[in-house]
């Protein structure tokens, strides 16, 4: 154990997502409790480092927060150290603030940071790591892409409240006979589409890991419709695309380190079927719906869980790592080796089997082999 430490940081970057409080009141305790080292909490991200704006963290702040969603630290996707906007004769200029926030850490006489967030925190951490600056990672995402650990906290929750949507949709597909269209958070990663389709029932789950074909698409519906059931539920990734074509963009925010912002795909996917089949179809984006909202009890223990052990890894030294579940175990990372990398669907997972063998389309033939359409490159 590291007797000398007597003060950690912690930030919450990217978006927001259920349990990030969970996190902050775990390692609050638990740096009170065990070795009786006090917190402090940078507001918003990396930018709070940056400009130098935290409070101290006590029990009594993280009372009552577990089932709250958000962060009370708040958040930013804009902060990157390297690339840090600065508003400028009303325009943005971007500078290098990393030393300034290298800086602010060392005047706080902070012995190590534990920075919450998923891979574009962690990618900016890798390169404070290189500067110097000692991280512990935890890894957060609604969209279970991070690399280098088996599940991240908050995707559990998002996949209750998709599949929650799911349900609900049904019963408005039957009484219409319409085929009905939900979009899903999960930029470049299909993890989000694929589990709450398989959960709602789905009929057809399309995923950026498969670009799909649109005629595969409309003989799955029509086929339903041969069999007596005048109705599909097709649950659409924001990243999804068809055979040869691009992921649609909604927007682009210039100020931010991944400026794509993903979304109308599903739009698209109702015109192609109705023009295709002649059937009537609707279209549900669920956006940030999925962000908010009290975490799942899962992810209550898995953030709880993750933030005692950062606490863990700090006291024994570990900088440099990421906390992570691994085979249903706690285990650890390096943060250079998540950085930069992203955690996909791939042909051969269970889930995805399971859906084959559950005959739900994934937009594919069903007489190819899916691994031939599986591609791993991001289309932007």
């Amino acid at each position: 154990m590291n007797k000398q430490t007597k003060r950690i940081g912690v930030l919450t970057g990217g978006g927001d997502c259920p349990g990030l409080n969970a996190v902050i009141r775990a390692i609050v305790k638990t740096a009170d409790n065990d070795y009786d080292v006090e917190v402090i909490g940078f507001l918003d991200g990396y930018e709070g480092l940056i400009e130098n704006r935290y409070r101290v963290l006590e029990v009594k702040d993280v009372s009552g927060i577990l089932t709250h969603g958000g962060t009370i630290l708040g958040t930013s996707n804009q902060a990157d150290p390297f690339h840090f906007p600065v508003l400028e004769d009303e325009d943005y200029i971007y500078l290098d603030r990393s030393s300034q926030g290298i800086r602010n850490f060392e005047k706080l006489g902070l012995d190590s940071l534990i920075a919450i967030g998923g891979d574009g925190t962690m990618a900016a951490s890798a390169r404070m790591m290189e500067k110097g600056l000692p991280i512990i990672g935890v890894p957060k995402t609604i969209d279970n892409d991070l690399a280098g650990t088996d599940i991240t906290f908050g995707f559990d929750s998002a996949v209750v409240t998709a599949t929650d949507a799911v349900d609900k949709i049904h019963t408005t597909a039957q009484s219409h006979h319409r085929v009905m269209i939900i979009e899903v958070m999960g930029r470049y990663a299909g993890w989000l589409a694929l589990c709450s389709g398989i959960a709602g029932g789905g009929d057809i789950i399309l995923l950026p890991e498969f670009p799909y074909d649109i005629e595969a698409v409309c003989n799955a519906v029509k086929a339903r419709n041969a069999a007596g059931k005048r109705f599909s539920i097709v649950v659409v990734g924001e990243g999804a695309r068809a055979q040869g074509g691009k992921m649609v963009v909604d927007r682009e925010i210039k100020t931010s380190p991944d400026a794509v912002r993903l979304g109308g795909i599903s739009r698209q996917v109702a015109a192609q079927i109705e023009g295709l089949t002649n059937i009537e179809c609707r279209v549900t984006i669920l956006g940030h719906l999925l962000r908010g909202g009290s975490p799942s009890s899962f992810d209550r223990i898995l953030a709880t869980q993750f933030g005692v052990e950062a606490v863990h890894m700090v006291m024994r030294g570990d900088i440099g790592q990421m906390v992570a579940m691994k085979n249903g175990s706690l285990g650890m990372t390096p943060i250079s080796e998540v950085a930069g990398k992203l955690r996909k669907v791939t042909p051969d997972h269970p889930y995805v089997q399971v859906a084959q063998s559950l005959g739900i389309s994934l937009g594919v033939p069903v007489d190819e082999p899916l691994e031939e359409y599986f591609v791993e490159e991001v289309a932007k």
